[in-house]
């Protein structure tokens, strides 16, 4: 005779198990949808933040400079509809003499402008960073940095009474100690030594501040290495004030040079150019050849090539960089 078995129960305490395992495996999943969703809030969160600095940008700089180089191969005076003529704005360009002097006057002033202007920013730099008390350190990096935050054209027209010859404050100077009137701004060396000198002392706050950070960074130990090794003075600074600075001067002079590459404010307010053509600057014949003869075609060929030239200008400084820069 046969007997049959009756299954097994499964333990309660296993069913019991078996619950709380579920549910944990439930909350998990729960957990882990609720994640997702979160990151996909931040993700929406950050593209509406981004959302104006990404349509700014896209707007007035992105559409600006493809327009331009679009621009740059047609002829067009806004009143009637533009011409394709190919390369023939870049060739009138360059055989314009105008613009030939232009980037001529904007090349001289790039090299003596920012050498003037990173010497007197790194040579404040340090004797601000000398010893000396905390408020006047303080003092002296608000008063440095203030001119630049002030317009260029009203600093231009505040500059071009000063240094007036008939009733500038500048001659009248001069006078008291019998140096008869000098013609500032109407000979060519007076007014690009008065651009050169209004535009050096408005920017080279901005230099000061980055030497005054890169002297921060250094650490005190090297230069109390280099006094035991019998280091003082100007040769500490040689030897070891240059050598650690020079990443922040690489910045510097980059920023320093495509800033005065784009030099317009002084030059066309201190003298319009003048005399001559012995001030005009490249954004200048830009300038003058969109909104004064309506040459938008050219004015457009000539923004491309000073693009390139600063292009190639940083390249080759960051190419440069690589023999002259020391990081620590």
């Amino acid at each position: 005779m046969s007997t049959t078995t009756p299954p097994r129960e499964r333990p309660k305490r296993d069913a019991g198990r078996t619950g709380t395992a579920a549910r944990a495996d439930g909350a998990q999943l729960a957990g882990t949808r609720r994640g997702s969703n979160d990151r996909h809030g931040q993700r929406w969160l950050a593209w509406i933040f981004l959302a104006p600095t990404i349509l700014g940008m896209g707007l007035f700089t992105l559409i600006p400079i493809v327009a331009s180089v679009i621009l740059a191969f047609f002829r067009w005076d806004i009143i009637s509809a533009p011409t394709f003529v190919g390369f023939d704005n870049f060739s009138e360009v360059v055989q314009d003499p105008t613009v030939r002097v232009s980037f001529l006057n904007t090349i001289v002033f790039v090299v003596v402008a920012v050498s003037f202007q990173l010497g007197l920013a790194l040579a404040l730099a340090v004797m601000v960073q000398e010893k000396m008390p905390a408020w006047l350190r303080v003092f002296f990096r608000s008063a440095f940095f203030f001119p630049l935050i002030l317009s260029a054209a009203s600093v231009s027209i505040f500059m071009r009474y000063l240094f007036n010859e008939q009733f500038g404050v500048v001659n009248w100077f001069l006078s008291l100690v019998g140096i008869p009137a000098v013609p500032w701004l109407t000979t060519p060396g007076g007014s690009a030594a008065v651009v050169i000198l209004v535009y050096v002392w408005q920017n080279f706050g901005f230099s000061f501040l980055l030497f005054i950070g890169g002297l921060a960074s250094i650490p005190v130990e090297t230069y109390e290495a280099a006094s035991i090794d019998g280091a003082t003075g100007w040769r500490k600074h040689l030897h070891v004030t240059l050598p650690l600075l020079s990443p922040t001067t690489l910045v510097a002079s980059v920023m320093a040079i495509i800033s005065a590459l784009q030099v317009f404010d002084q030059p066309y307010v201190l003298t319009r150019g003048g005399p001559g053509d012995s001030t005009r600057t490249a954004v200048m014949v830009i300038f003058e050849s969109a909104f004064q003869r309506l040459e938008f075609g050219q004015a457009s060929a000539i923004g491309v090539l000073l693009t390139l030239i600063i292009m190639a200008i940083t390249a080759a400084q960051f190419r440069l960089s690589k023999r002259f820069v020391f990081y620590q």
